[in-house]
């Protein structure tokens, strides 16, 4: 079984949303605590790539 996670940090999301620094860590945060809530084990400062884009396109 493979099992293939990228993650995106926050500069990453500062890049994608053209927003910055301390706004792109804040998002990383509130994104961790929503999978932290739901059960998921989270890193802090990364995201899963593919919550990342489900959720950063309601940001926009």
């Amino acid at each position: 079984m493979q099992i293939n996670v990228s993650y995106i940090t926050a500069n990453g999301i500062m890049e994608i949303l053209g927003i910055g620094r301390s706004k792109a860590y804040e998002i990383v945060r509130a994104m961790n605590e929503e999978l932290e809530h739901v059960g998921y084990n989270v890193i802090k400062g990364k995201v899963p790539v593919r919550y990342s884009r489900k959720n950063t396109m309601a940001v926009r």
